[in-house]
């Protein structure tokens, strides 16, 4: 099935197309993990709040997680490059990070039960760093994975199907503390320092999904032997064998690891500034829109997110806890309408993509999600309205209902930021590097976070007097920037055959 790959020119064999299920099976694990991302990022600033986070703060708890992806990614990835054993090349990767993961999902929200130990902010802190560390580890190997079994011509499809799973995941995810609280009955309440059971239970299921699919991935691919991927990929085996060889010292791995950033193809560096933009208002979304629906929508004061002034008043009127409970539970409904629209655009992203091109594709998703946040400024409070979602009725103001329109706009630049810049760049990158460069890639998406994570919360205090709606219209105008970044960028194919010669390895 496969020719020889050793000598110094080794020739590609031409790899198969993998039937549309097998496609399906390589992805279905993103399910899971987007799952339990879907979690964290609809109820991180709600359980880190009820803790005793102050609202100009959370987006520096919510650091850790920018950090968690620039410090593992790279080094798994390039871990991942070098193995293979019995249980695959990024299957070992994937498997011990979901198992972690799951662990820090059950964790988190029970910090209350440590306060004769340590403080619940801080075990909350830690454990939302152990999420995303493991977070990490499963979803660079992912992404690596989709690369290493799907065929350049299915590229598109393989990560259209990888953000239709993600999407699936992250609308159940997203809605599930309001399903435990409107159709189950569990209370989605709480006072300072305590959690809601709501949300306690729907991470520990989030834990359980998290884990199934995971393992139905590992268990359902096959990764290809050494000798097949080198002859798909054009990689001379047996240079590749020497230079992994080869010990390094820490000093000329860490040379070999800024070669690498020096050599990174030109496709990367130029998508670099279009992350920048549109991962910066991904995370100011994740960490604000709670609060910003809570006071834009449902009418309550900042004073009510600071952790000094709860400590004053002692005991929160139960009107600004349910306020508070039912507005936290909104943001999921509307975390799933956005993910729900992402998850329907995936579904036609390849057609638009083919039709009129993978820029113009991009770069008008990136600009309808922009309009998408400013557009959060026209709806604002209103009359009791209720709404029949299917599963229940709820009442809530007719602004928290207008809400469900920005997130078409929010959606569609969500399903292009999860799979145009991964199809647009896997084509550039050189086989043997593949899992190592994919790292990289993910300080572009790293970095505008911890610099968001820096710069928002002082922003929001410092020029917004903590009215975090517009926080959320300055996401919008970073979106918008990042539409126009698009079409700085040049596509690039990698050169066929090896490209082992290019970089020392990391």
């Amino acid at each position: 099935m496969t020719e020889s790959t050793s000598g110094a020119s080794a020739r590609p064999v031409k790899q198969p197309k993998l039937p549309f299920w097998q496609v399906w099976n390589v992805s279905l694990g993103f399910l899971g993990v987007q799952f339990g991302f879907a979690l964290q990022n609809a109820n991180a600033s709600r359980i880190l709040s009820d803790l005793g986070a102050d609202l100009h703060s959370l987006s520096l708890f919510w650091i850790v997680a920018p950090l968690m992806g620039l410090l593992v990614q790279p080094i798994v990835g390039s871990a991942s490059d070098r193995t293979w054993n019995r249980f695959g090349r990024r299957n070992p990767y994937i498997l011990f990070g979901a198992i972690a993961a799951a662990l820090g999902m059950a964790f988190m929200p029970n910090a209350g039960i440590v306060v004769a130990f340590v403080a619940p902010i801080l075990f909350g802190g830690v454990m939302l760093a152990l999420m995303d560390a493991a977070f990490n580890v499963t979803m660079q190997p992912f992404r690596a994975l989709v690369s290493d079994m799907v065929p350049s011509e299915q590229r598109t499809l393989g990560y259209s199907v990888q953000s239709l799973l993600i999407n699936i995941g992250a609308v159940f995810g997203s809605m599930l503390p309001f399903i435990l609280t409107n159709v189950i009955g569990l209370e989605n309440t709480a006072q300072a320092g305590e959690v809601a059971p709501s949300v306690i239970w729907a991470f520990y299921i989030g834990a359980t999904v998290l884990l199934g699919s995971v393992l139905w991935t590992v268990f359902r691919t096959k990764e290809y032997a050494p000798e097949q991927y080198n002859a798909y990929k054009g990689i001379d085996a047996e240079q590749l064998a020497r230079e992994q060889a080869e010990r390094q010292s820490l000093p000329q791995r860490i040379k070999g690891f800024f070669r690498l950033l020096i050599t990174m193809p030109k496709t990367m560096r130029q998508l670099a500034l279009v992350q920048f933009f549109s991962w910066f208002a991904l995370f100011i979304m994740w960490v604000y829109t709670t609060p910003a629906i809570t006071q834009h929508v449902w009418g309550v004061e900042a004073k009510w997110f600071d952790s000094h002034y709860l400590e004053s008043v002692g005991q929160i009127p139960a009107h600004i806890a349910a306020a508070k409970g039912a507005a936290g539970d909104w943001v999921g409904i509307i975390f799933a309408a956005y993910s729900l629209f992402a998850a329907i655009f995936s579904i036609v992203l390849v057609k638009v993509a083919n039709t009129l091109g993978r820029k113009p594709t991009y770069a008008l998703s990136l600009l309808l999600g922009g309009l998408g946040y400013i557009s959060f400024l026209l709806f604002q409070g209103g009359e009791a309205t209720q709404v029949d979602l299917l599963i229940t009725q709820v009442t809530v103001p007719s602004g928290a209902l207008g809400l469900l329109l920005p997130m078409v706009g929010v959606g569609i630049a969500w399903a292009a930021i999860l799979a145009m810049p991964y199809a647009i760049l896997s084509d550039s990158l050189p086989a043997s590097k593949t899992g190592v460069y994919m790292g990289i890639f993910n300080f572009t998406i790293a970095a505008p976070q911890i610099i968001s994570a820096l710069l928002a919360g002082q922003i929001l205090k410092g020029v917004f007097d903590n009215q975090a709606i517009y926080i959320i219209v300055l996401a919008g105008v970073c979106m918008i920037l990042g539409a126009v970044s698009v079409f700085f960028v040049r596509e690039q194919q990698a050169e066929e055959g090896s490209r082992v010669k290019e970089a020392v390895a990391a």
